[in-house]
């Protein structure tokens, strides 16, 4: 870890952070390209896993009155169930693989049909979305344009949305550190990076988490789903086309 590896660093994550606290996703894309780009995909994860768990658990925090309590209860028994899958099979992806799929997620999640009644106000569709999204979540690193699909069809007012999938998010990026972890004692062993680097990242998730929070409560709820499905497509092309060249090169 250079001191400029690290300074960027801060800065991508002070960035992110406060992306992700004004539209609740999109921010940890960016920063899981960054990442598995400038890190082996097994430290990508784990700092990946510390900053979101920091940034999502403090903007649940700070949203904290808008929270649906039963909506995380289903959500995490489908997570439960994915967590024991991956952990059958010890499965890691390349940095290929982690840019195509988060690159594709965004495209999927608006490709699936209003039709199919994704509202995560649901109880089975709730389970669904747990397991669904914490397999994209330990294949790609994040998933939060997929879990965006189930909450955006529900009833929920942005508040909601963002406030509980802070809580969802949270406890997923917490299940991607169990995992990663497990694996990086006997298969990851490049996962480990300078204790300091956690340490510097906690803060700054904090802080941009904050200052999206501010630019949240300042736009409608129009303004709110608009923007983040631009944003989602073209940060998607981005990525696709990086796995690719990766792919090919």
């Amino acid at each position: 870890m250079t001191p400029m590896l690290a300074a960027v660093t801060a800065l991508v994550v002070l960035v992110t952070a406060t992306l992700s606290g004004i539209f609740g996703m999109a921010g940890g894309m960016v920063l899981m390209a960054f990442l598995v780009i400038a890190f082996p995909v097994g430290a990508a994860m784990m700092l990946h896993g510390v900053t979101q768990a920091v940034s999502n658990g403090y903007r649940a925090v700070i949203n904290r009155r808008d929270i649906v309590w039963s909506i995380v209860a289903t959500n995490m028994v489908g997570a439960a169930a994915a967590l024991a899958l991956f952990l059958l099979v010890s499965f890691v992806p390349d940095e290929a693989t982690v840019l195509l799929v988060l690159g594709a997620i965004p495209f999927v999640a608006f490709a699936i049909p209003a039709s199919w009644g994704l509202d995560v106000t649901k109880r089975m569709v709730s389970v669904a979305s747990g397991f669904v999204v914490t397999a994209l979540t330990l294949t790609a690193g994040v998933a939060g344009p997929i879990l965006d699909v189930f909450f955006v069809r529900s009833p929920l007012t942005r508040h909601q949305i963002v406030a509980t999938k802070a809580v969802t998010q949270t406890l997923q990026h917490l299940t991607k550190l169990l995992y990663f972890g497990a694996l990086a004692v006997h298969l990851l062993p490049e996962a480990g990076l300078p204790w300091w680097v956690y340490v510097m990242v906690a803060p700054l998730a904090m802080l941009g988490t904050t200052l999206g929070k501010i630019a949240l409560d300042r736009m409608n709820d129009g303004q709110f789903k608009s923007w983040s499905r631009y944003i989602l497509f073209v940060l998607g092309a981005i990525l696709i086309a990086r796995g690719l060249t990766l792919l090919v090169g």
